[in-house]
């Protein structure tokens, strides 16, 4: 039986091909899981993932958890209806420690594996909600997830039009795309849309393993 009282079946026969990797922007899990709990607040996620690594299911997968909100990937929308919420408590400011890391990826693996959902399945809340949502933010590690197969990291290839690349990949159209491009793979970087930015995009496709 799930915890939280905040889900419903999902929609017109969908099942998870994504999973979705939140920031909590609490100060702490209990607290998270208070609110992700609350009937009040129509919030919630699969799972919670606390500082130290502590895992706690707070809805069944094979229903549809009210995590994502408006946005859409791949052109199509209700995200909520075909994806797994995870959230890691966090401030939103803060490393994730590795307890906690440790923990998101033993469980990613589970449910990659249970579902047959690839790594490129695997994405972010600011993805899919450019403008919208951060999280889970600059300090998250996408690269450490890639390197286990568990996300995907894009390796340069010959620059071509970055909005199509990022289209193509998944991400919806935006006036932010270049904001939460970077957001996941070049927290670091600023100014306008350079060579680097274009030939990672041009290089996502083959991370995906659709070259």
């Amino acid at each position: 039986m799930s915890l939280s009282p905040n889900h419903g079946p999902r929609r017109n026969g969908a099942r998870p091909e994504l999973v979705v990797i939140h920031f909590t922007a609490m100060q702490t899990a209990e607290a998270a899981q208070a609110r992700l709990c609350d009937p009040a607040a129509e919030v919630s996620a699969h799972w919670l993932i606390s500082e130290t690594g502590q895992t706690t299911q707070l809805v069944d997968e094979d229903r549809r958890a009210w995590h994502a909100g408006a946005g859409e990937w791949g052109g199509r929308d209700d995200v909520n209806s075909r994806s797994i919420g995870i959230e890691l408590a966090n401030d939103g400011r803060s490393p994730f420690p590795e307890p906690q890391m440790t923990a998101l990826e033993r469980l990613l693996k589970a449910i990659l594996t249970r579902w047959g959902i690839p790594p490129a399945g695997v994405i972010g809340h600011s993805d899919m909600a450019p403008g919208r949502k951060m999280d889970p933010g600059p300090r998250f590690d996408w690269r450490r997830l890639a390197l286990q197969g568990l996300s995907v990291w894009p390796v340069p290839a010959p620059a071509g039009d970055f909005a199509a690349d990022l289209h193509a990949f998944g991400f919806p159209d935006h006036p932010h795309l270049l904001e939460v491009f970077r957001l996941r793979f070049r927290p670091w970087a600023d100014g306008p849309l350079d060579e680097t930015d274009r030939a990672l995009a041009a290089g996502l496709d083959a991370a995906a393993g659709r070259a």
